[in-house]
């Protein structure tokens, strides 16, 4: 009897939480990583006082804040390309149980990450830019930065099926998903700012619905704007999901299998 994909994606996790605790220790996450992070969100927001725009700072506050947890979770497409190299991939691929389910667990630690970065990030320099919380807006909020870190994984799941092929590619591609996603999504600008082709483009992208909530839930505006924006965020995440799956078998799963060889695959 194989696997259920609950156990595979558990027992990638375990393998998850293993490298990250080899990668980070608490201090070298907290004033390495985060405040790397907190700083980018910083030089952003700063920006916004040299516009001549009201609640510019507030925008831009929010949308880098969030945006903190998306850069944390494209580094899966990095660490699943690190299975070939790793030597593990054949091994993968050679079994019988579904392999993209070992792959959704195996970096399930950067939308954790991720999703703690953008906690700090919106809770603790929200306050110094006018982002303020009220005790009935904090689970709304840790919700939708969950939201945010799981659907945007989804995405990187996708692109590193992509580049399993073309390792070699891993940074370049994860960094230009994330600085689209800053640029299109809602982040920097507003996503009506950029030709209607653009934002029909990313309304695929789970982040721009799950940004557009965390701004109604800021603004206080009714249940309705907050939560409608969850559904598409949702079905996009599921549509990504699914596809990294279809993805991995056409490009990498099934051809190996037929070969006995995953050379094809460099």
């Amino acid at each position: 009897m194989y696997p259920s994909a609950f156990h595979l994606v558990r027992y990638g996790f375990l393998n998850a939480v293993a490298d990250f605790k080899a990668t980070y220790t608490w201090r070298s996450w907290s004033f390495g990583w985060l405040g790397r992070m907190l700083a980018q969100v910083l030089f952003f927001t700063g920006l916004g006082r040299v516009l001549d725009q009201p609640g510019a700072v507030r925008y831009l506050a929010l949308g880098n804040a969030l945006m903190t947890c998306v850069v944390d979770t494209m580094a899966v497409v990095a660490t699943t390309s690190g299975e070939r190299r790793a030597g593990t991939l054949s091994l993968l691929v050679a079994s019988p149980a579904d392999p993209m389910w070992v792959f959704a667990g195996r970096s399930l630690h950067w939308p954790v990450s991720g999703f703690a970065t953008a906690s700090v990030a919106l809770f603790g320099l929200g306050p110094f830019f006018g982002v303020t919380w009220t005790t009935g807006q904090v689970p709304p909020v840790l919700l939708l930065i969950a939201l945010t870190a799981l659907g945007t994984y989804c995405v990187g799941l996708f692109l590193a099926v992509l580049v399993l092929n073309v390792p070699r590619l891993r940074n370049v591609v994860s960094n230009c998903a994330y600085l689209a996603m800053m640029a299109f999504c809602g982040v920097q600008v507003p996503v009506d700012f950029w030709p209607r082709g653009v934002g029909a483009v990313v309304q695929a992208v789970p982040l721009t619905h799950t940004l557009r909530a965390l701004r109604a839930v800021s603004d206080n505006r009714p249940a309705a704007e907050v939560f409608g924006p969850v559904a598409p965020a949702v079905l996009a995440a599921g549509c990504w999901l699914v596809a990294a799956g279809v993805t991995f078998r056409w490009l990498v799963a099934v051809p190996a299998r037929r070969a006995g060889t995953l050379d094809l695959s460099y």
